[in-house]
């Protein structure tokens, strides 16, 4: 695999921020300080402009760029360079003023005032028009500086606009979807239940809070055209700036889980993935290293959108943030330890929100590698500085990419349709949870994975996990049939292909659309457990796994009976199975089954397939990113104890020590190893 660094002229790992001196253009002894604290920290890029419109255009035609040229100057020569934004996540007021249709309306048909952030419409062509403007007067003014490496396309996307004319762009949407019959669409969202049918694509309307929640076509088909609809917008703003600066690449910035825009549609029109990394640690729900491994997912999500190229960490809180439930510190050692595993995950980049805290506003009290106190010689900045130290030790990790034999299928729009769907619980269908908790076995086991959408490309895996598939995208069926034919090892659980694309149940049995002969099993009923519940899964070997939440009544045709339930009506009929197809293996978990056995379960599939996998002490993360014959091994401990791992050889890049077997790691500690 060729090395791709994704920013050649900064020769090792990107270490930046946010960083706002719009703020503070009245105070150039800030400024000059802001400098030399950066360089300190050994931080080489700064994101400007995120939210800098109206300084930008103060008022309407009127603009001001002279103090960015001179900020992206003074950084330059002193080795920063510029990640610039466009500034179209939050407008000024005069343009609110003068263009009020610019402005959202909610779920409730009421127009938005002034304020916050993201409250545009995105299919105002007034709004487009400002933007394009002001697009246009900053790339030519610092588009082409030296120091400009990447564009920030806006700040995390996101909402929905219920405005007459997205409503419009829906209807219109919808037209060319269903080919401009509207008998279609009735039938694909099954409208003659309570005389839903309608005669024109202009009566529908979105699925305001006061009006149409019931069909599931048309929430899910609403989802959908949100995307659509900020993506279009989105390109909107990529194809002026190729036009302009085509040198330069485009990305923004993704927020997690985020529920409302499918990034994987989102992805293809950027050149680098890139997002925003905030998880809740040290809470009172969970362990430390349950929520480093489940942000180890987060990162796999994001890296395997574009999985041929590192992605970007754009944004993270260097101490705590400001918006959450409980605002607690990062606890000391924890920052190096969380920055170095979104490197050991694939990113090229550690970044912050933000650089200086604001002395006012929402977000004065955000975390912020300087303080108010205005000093470098704090707790986080020094852990800020000892961690840009660590990245120069590792910069020639740079350029290099994870390379995962395993997957995982994850769908916003199977997501979407699992929420919607009126069956198993409110409570407990925890789609996401279910994804993280595959992944998490698999890290356990040192075995990458990428985490993909069930309509991109599987020939690069051994092992494919299908979660809760519940809904089946057009030819996935087949594709995971050839895919197990050819060899694959294929597992896929309770509640996979009962509905269609457009959420019509499957007849003849679950799975459907085929998947039935491929795993040699029908789902004729689903159980849906109370937390008081309990049952189990007796496998043949004699070991045993608890069940909770669903349980599933299957009836087997050809596949080989691995556990059998052990409780109520359904005692001893079969809850896993497995089903030779062609070369490989498909097996099916009826139930939610305990992770030891979904840890059991995975070893064999490993095994089938030739796929390393190590054994690790619990607590250890373990990643491996390549390219050009370069090997680089990264080890983290996720715990406060001193850890062994044993079957490691190289040189620990971070302290210059060789590994020659043994490797032994302190608390929250870090090794790379190249081998």
């Amino acid at each position: 695999m060729e090395k791709k660094s994704l920013f050649p002229v900064v020769n090792g790992l990107l270490h930046g921020g946010d960083y706002n001196p719009e703020q503070w253009l009245d105070r150039p002894d800030i400024l000059e300080e802001d400098i030399r604290m950066m360089k300190k920290a050994g931080m080489n890029s700064a994101t400007l402009g995120v939210f800098s419109w109206s300084v930008y255009e103060p008022f309407e035609g009127e603009y001001n760029f002279k103090w960015l040229e001179d900020i992206i100057d003074n950084l330059y020569k002193n080795g920063i360079y510029t990640i610039l934004a466009t500034p179209s996540g939050a407008r000024p007021a005069w343009l609110d003023e003068k263009y009020p249709e610019a402005m959202r309306v909610d779920c409730y048909g009421h127009r938005n005032h002034h304020g916050a952030r993201h409250n545009h419409c995105m299919s105002s062509p007034v709004y487009r028009e400002k933007v394009s403007n002001i697009i246009h007067r900053l790339a030519e003014r610092v588009g082409k500086h030296s120091g400009v490496i990447m564009w920030h396309i806006s700040n995390e996307f996101g909402g929905e606009c219920y405005c007459p004319l997205c409503i419009s762009r829906f209807q219109n949407y919808l037209a060319d979807k269903f080919d401009n019959d509207i008998s279609k669409l009735n039938h694909a969202w099954w409208n003659t239940f309570w005389s839903h049918n309608y005669n024109r694509f202009d009566q529908i309307e979105p699925p305001f809070i006061n009006g149409e929640t019931t069909s599931m076509g048309l929430s899910l088909e609403w989802k959908r055209f949100t995307t659509w609809n900020m993506n279009d917008y989105m390109k909107s703003e990529i194809k002026l700036l190729k036009n302009l600066t085509p040198e330069i690449p485009v990305t923004t910035n993704f927020m997690q889980f985020y529920d409302e825009l499918d990034y994987n549609v989102m992805a293809d029109e950027i050149d680098v993935i890139s997002w925003d990394s905030y998880p809740h640690l040290h809470n009172d729900y969970e362990s430390l290293c349950k929520t480093m491994t489940n942000n180890s997912f987060y990162h796999a999500v994001m890296r395997s959108m574009k999985k041929e190229k590192p992605f970007m960490m754009m944004e993270s809180a260097p101490g705590l943030v400001n918006w959450a439930l409980y605002n607690k510190l990062k606890r000391p050692g924890i920052h190096k330890l969380f920055s170095m595993q979104a490197v050991a995950c694939g990113s090229d980049t550690v970044q912050y929100f933000q650089w200086r805290k604001g002395r006012g506003s929402f977000e004065q009290y955000h975390g912020a590698v300087v303080d108010h106190l205005g000093k470098d010689d704090t707790r986080i900045f020094k852990e800020v500085e000892e961690l840009g130290a660590s990245l120069k030790k590792i910069s020639k990790t740079a350029g290099t990419i994870i390379e995962a034999k395993a997957a995982i299928l994850y769908d916003w729009d199977n997501k979407w349709a699992i929420g919607n769907m009126k069956g198993l619980s409110e409570n407990t269908k925890n789609y996401d949870i279910v994804c993280t908790d595959f992944y998490n076995n698999f890290l356990r086991l040192g075995i990458e994975v990428d985490v993909i959408a069930s309509d991109r490309d599987f020939i690069h895996y051994n092992i494919i996990v299908a979660p809760m598939l519940y809904m089946l995208r057009p030819g996935v069926a087949d594709r995971l049939k050839a895919f197990v034919n050819k060899g694959g090892q294929l597992l896929a659980t309770y509640l996979t292909g009962y509905v269609d694309i457009d959420q019509l149940c499957y007849l003849g049995g679950f799975p459907g659309d085929g998947l039935g002969e491929l795993f040699g099993v029908i789902s004729e009923e689903i159980d849906t457990l109370y937390p008081s519940d309990s049952n189990s899964a007796e496998f043949k070997d004699g070991s045993s796994g608890s069940i909770k939440d669903y349980a599933e009544i299957l009836r087997v045709n050809e596949a080989k009976v691995l556990a059998t339930y052990g409780h109520d009506f359904y005692k001893g009929t079969p809850v896993v199975t497995a089903n030779t197809y062609g070369k490989g293996t498909a097996y099916y978990v009826g139930a939610r089954i305990s992770d030891n056995k979904i840890h059991d379960i995975l070893i064999e599939m490993a095994e089938k397939t030739n796929t390393e996998h190590k054994k690790l002490p619990f607590g250890i993360e373990y990643h491996k990113r390549t390219a050009n014959n370069e090997n680089y091994e990264f080890y983290l401990n996720h715990t406060e104890d001193v850890l062994t791992v044993e079957n490691v050889t190289g040189i620990n890049l971070l302290n210059g020590k060789d590994v020659d077997g043994i490797l032994e790691l302190g608390k929250y500690e870090t090794a790379v190893i190249e081998f």
